[in-house]
């Protein structure tokens, strides 16, 4: 398992956390907008809270043939408290879908400020989607 983050202090708490559980994990700190990784270099891969768009054709090339992609992130319409405050960094109502749209969605959601905003899955869009 590889873990890329640019915040040093992330990866370091995850480094703990994985040995303590007896788990091996790579960690590297870098930018991945600048450092991509290779074209069909991974199987799965997951994205949690990131969001440039200049990047997905990357991460669509760094999946092998039949690879999945699970990706979540926020959306715009969320509560303030949460996440970032720039829009640059949130997702618009359905559009994981369309910046995957070379991938076929195998889940989609997209629960923002629905329902009982004081539990449950709230203030993000995510998708698994599979490179066929």
């Amino acid at each position: 398992t590889h873990a890329w983050d640019i915040s040093a202090v992330a990866l370091e708490q995850l480094s703990g956390l994985a040995a303590r559980g007896g788990l091996v994990i790579h960690t590297r700190q870098c930018d991945i907008c600048a450092s991509p990784p290779a074209a069909a270099s991974f199987d799965v891969m997951v994205i949690s809270h990131f969001l440039d768009r200049g990047i997905i054709p990357s991460l669509v090339a760094a999946l092998r043939q039949n690879g999945l992609l699970f990706y979540q992130t926020f959306t715009a319409d969320k509560d303030p408290s949460t996440g970032p405050g720039n829009p640059a960094y949130l997702l618009r109502r359905g559009e994981l879908l369309e910046l995957f749209a070379g991938l076929q969605p195998v889940l989609y959601r997209d629960e923002d400020r629905i329902g009982d905003l004081e539990q449950g899955f709230r203030n993000e869009a995510m998708l698994i989607a599979q490179k066929l």
